[in-house]
């Protein structure tokens, strides 16, 4: 993604991704500490192409991902974990990745096998500031 123009504000960059109708966010750790970085590499470049190839990123799914260095877990990754849900998965391969797009994300079924917590986050009432 390209850097906004000069004297863009948080606002409207935010209105430009789209990022309140937000439905998913997944967070990827990509090591080192979880995994080796050529693991962590591999899974990352394989979320964000599959995310664009699918269109989840676009409506209805808008679904968004974000690169880690340490989600603070620091074995058996990549470790991902997806929000608003909570839910945290280990061993975040390529394919599993791809499971989870399809059956986490597109079809609403968690990946049970490879959760190890889940924590959705609650809700709250939040007012933007000016």
């Amino acid at each position: 993604m390209a850097k906004p123009p000069l004297g863009t504000t948080p606002q409207q960059q935010a209105a430009v991704y789209k990022i309140g109708n937000l439905r998913h966010h997944m967070l990827l750790c990509a090591g080192p500490n979880c995994t080796d970085t050529t693991s962590g590499e591999l899974s990352w470049n394989y979320l964000k192409r599959r995310i664009a190839e699918l269109g989840l990123h676009n409506a209805p799914q808008f679904t968004y991902r974000t690169r880690c260095a340490c989600l603070r877990i620091c074995c058996h990754g990549p470790i991902m974990v997806i929000y608003p849900e909570g839910i945290w998965y280990h061993s975040a391969t390529p394919e599993l990745i791809e499971r989870i797009l399809r059956e986490h994300i597109l079809a609403g079924h968690p990946v049970q096998e490879y959760i190890f917590e889940n924590n959705p986050l609650p809700p709250a009432e939040i007012s933007a500031q000016p």
